[in-house]
């Protein structure tokens, strides 16, 4: 074991997540520097160290000090803390301002800053504003450092140190040691594991009455990923008891005191089977699903419309727009017209667009005023394109602010105190919509307003938690017009036809005379991943009229050779390879480049972002980033540790190297991310996959993703099984049970 002490003189590397540093520390007489390499939390250049590790010789690097222990010691004598001053470790305070500060106080200046910070004010240049603010620097850096130490002991990460530490303050090991598992509740990205993990190190039990809350609701949020809102007792028991490794009893007694501490909700329902069903929610969950069913009942008011008046408005619409509509069509625009909620569904080439169309010239001819929205920004693109009418995403609809919500549901600027204003409120790809969203959209529309939902029930549902549509359907409480006929120009696209035949659970056939639809027989992986490169970088793009980053592969899963983690490691290699030009950076196992396609995989309502103009002045700006969004990397700045991408609409945002977990590549994504999103041109490989995954709705999804040609690689075998096969995993979602009971009790008062 060698010992060193000395200052540090410059940080030449350090890992933002693990606190991996190279350390060049200078000895404290300045004749001796020494490569220094370990975890370093909050470290800064210019402090004194104590350092004790193993000498070791890099084959490039020399020899450097491998540290296994450390200690920040405080500097004793002025030079000492004149150079930790003037090191930038104080915001505000340089070389200069350090100079006088320690010319002034001498080897007391420390004690001076601790003690009695406002003597500060005294220098030239320092303010007591400024005196004030470099005594909290110092205590926060001692603080903080001091937390690091106490924290690494469980192993912690340094980022999660700082979440934990900036939360709870001095209270840090107070809380910890009484609960480590309150982490879970009140700090946004530590789950039931790590939490788990460091009370396991802490000693505590694993019959804890702590730890089983803690597991119950963590398994609740499980099951909220899958896109349950609430999971049976008889499920949840066992799971939960298996997860802890406790008895089933201990969950049981412990759901009890959750629901009496009004973190579960616990509902006795009927079964359609005839026996009794437990239903526990997450309590956020429930009351969610019930504030969604009360506000859609006391938006759906039947307004008087006479029938004659309306027909001879819709008649002189049809010769306006030279259009036709059909019966169907016909009574959706009338039924719209007469009621609060109104729910249009139907596949791709059953007249929707066009409906919605007459729908909006009907409401204009009366001097009613509409707001358009969609669950994503290609999808509001494509209203706008379709209809001539500005459409939103649902988030922009609603001001999304910079704060976010514990739930993730997050902060809008639009609710019940301040409403949207508009007569209409229309919304597309109502699939896409989960609860959390749905719950925001209803608290900012007001009484009086019509509500039109548009949407395809048989897509994939949500990725967050519910089934909207689909109970909003089941409940049968709202009036809904369902468009089933194919029109004659849609029926010449063979991804319009072969979507209903998709649906409808007919098997296709493949002579490969379409112009817009193919299948590319293969019966091996490699054979595969090498058709979907050629189709994507040279086939296709000149076929549909479009780039190579235009064409999006849609895979069913994301593990194995066909997954997306493989294909996006692939499909990088060959689209935006290594090129010296190209800064690259690599985060945990993802290396980024510059010019990489990638996506959002998580709702950030923080993250800002800008407009510019071609000269590169802000001419507009916002904040969110939301689950699904894809971009392109502009530029990686090392230095900064920032990534600037580029987003639809030309959004540009600045993003942190510590959160990039935020980010995947995406020139291979999964259909259920690709929900509400349209591309020229659809590459699905096809070969092998469990039976509750490669399911109909599935590949109806992937199909209509496409607007001008679909191309399936792989197996007939396993495409035709696909459309045979129609089950898919039932969600256990509440909301038709909580509209019906409120009918029911609206009926008895």
């Amino acid at each position: 074991m060698e010992q060193r002490e000395g200052y540090v003189e410059r940080i030449v590397y350090r890992n933002a997540e693990n606190g991996y540093t190279v350390l060049s520390v200078v000895s404290a007489d300045g004749s001796e520097e020494m490569t220094c390499v370990g975890s370093f939390p909050m470290i800064s250049e210019g402090e004194f160290v104590f350092l004790e590790g193993n000498l070791t010789t890099h084959a490039v690097y020399g020899e450097q000090l491998q540290v296994t222990r450390f200690e920040v010691r405080t500097p004793a004598d002025a030079v000492a803390m004149e150079r930790y001053l003037g090191s930038g470790a104080i915001k505000g305070v340089g070389a200069t301002l350090a100079a006088r500060i320690v010319r002034r106080f001498g080897d007391k200046t420390f004690a001076i800053i601790e003690r009695e910070p406002e003597r500060l004010s005294e220098i030239k240049g320092i303010s007591e504003r400024m005196a004030r603010e470099i005594f909290e620097q110092f205590q926060e850096k001692r603080a903080m450092r001091d937390a690091m130490v106490y924290l690494q002991r469980y192993g912690i990460t340094t980022n999660l140190a700082v979440k934990i530490h900036k939360q709870y303050g001095e209270r840090m090991q107070e809380v910890l040691e009484s609960n480590p598992y309150r982490l879970t509740e009140d700090i946004q990205g530590v789950g039931f594991r790590i939490a788990d993990e460091i009370a396991g190190k802490m000693g505590v039990a694993a019959d804890s009455e702590y730890r089983i809350r803690a597991g119950i609701l963590y398994a609740l949020l499980l099951g909220s990923q899958s896109g349950h809102v609430f999971l049976p007792k008889e499920r949840l028991l066992p799971y939960t008891s298996q997860l802890l490794q406790v008895s089933e009893e201990q969950v049981e007694w412990q759901l009890g005191e959750l629901a009496l501490e009004r973190k579960l909700v616990i509902k006795k329902i009927p079964a359609k089977s005839g026996e009794e069903q437990t239903q526990v929610y997450n309590a956020a969950y429930y009351f969610t699903e019930l504030g969604i069913a009360r506000m859609l009942l006391d938006l759906n008011v039947r307004y008087d419309v006479p029938v004659m008046r309306l027909n001879e408005k819709i008649s002189l619409i049809e010769r306006e727009l030279q259009i036709t509509l059909d019966g169907v069509q016909r009574e959706a625009v009338m039924e719209a017209a007469r009621c609060g909620v109104f729910l249009l569904t139907g596949g791709p080439g059953t007249g929707k667009t066009t409906t919605i169309k007459a729908l909006i010239h009907l409401f204009e001819a009366e001097g009613l005023s509409m707001l358009l929205a969609a669950p994503t920004g290609r999808a509001a693109k494509r209203i706008t394109e379709t209809t001539g009418v500005e459409a939103r995403t649902i988030h922009r609809l609603l001001e999304v602010t910079m704060t976010s919500e514990r739930d993730g549901s997050g902060m809008f600027g639009r609710n019940e105190e301040t409403p949207l204003e508009a007569d209409v409120v229309i919304i597309d790809e109502m699939s896409m919509v989960d609860v959390f969203l749905m719950n925001a959209l209803l608290r900012a529309i007001p009484v009086g307003t019509r509500l039109i939902l548009v949407g395809d029930n048989h897509q994939l549902p949500s990725v967050g938690p519910g089934n909207v549509l689909k109970d909003l359907l089941e409940s049968r409480a709202f009036s809904v017009v369902s468009l089933k006929k194919i029109f004659r120009q849609a029926k010449e696209s063979d991804i319009i036809v072969n979507a209903h035949k998709i649906n409808r659970g007919e098997p296709l056939e493949f002579t490969n005379k379409s112009r817009d639809f193919f299948l590319l027989w293969r019966e091996q992986a490699q054979s595969i991943i090498s058709v979907v490169l050629q189709l994507v970088q040279h086939k296709l793009p000149p076929y549909v009229n479009a780039t190579p980053y235009d064409i999006q592969v849609l895979t069913p899963m994301r593990k194995g050779e066909l997954g997306v983690e493989n294909l996006n490691r692939i499909l990088q290699q060959n689209l935006n390879p290594p090129d010296e030009k190209k800064v690259e950076y690599e985060y945990r196992s993802t290396l980024f480049r510059e010019g990489d396609k990638v996506m959002q995989i998580r709702n950030n309502y923080q993250l800002p972002w800008e407009v510019r103009s071609r000269y590169g002045i802000p001419v507009e700006s916002g904040a969110g980033i939301f689950n699904g969004d894809i971009g392109i990397i502009r530029t990686i700045n090392r230095f900064a540790e920032t990534m600037e991408i580029q987003f639809d609409e030309n959004r540009m945002v600045e993003y942190p190297f510590s959160q990039l977990d935020e980010l995947e590549h995406a020139y291979a994504i999964t259909i259920h991310k690709s929900q509400g999103s349209e591309y020229p041109a659809v590459v699905m490989p096809l070969l092998t996959g469990p039976s509750l995954l490669f399911n109909r709705n599935l590949l109806y999804t992937g199909v209509t993703r496409a607007s001008r040609c679909v191309t399936l690689v792989g197996s007939e075998r396993m495409i035709q099984q696909m459309i045979a096969n129609e089950n898919e995993q039932r969600r256990h979602t509440g909301l038709c049970e909580r509209i019906c009971e409120i009918q029911e009790l609206d009926k008895e008062n």
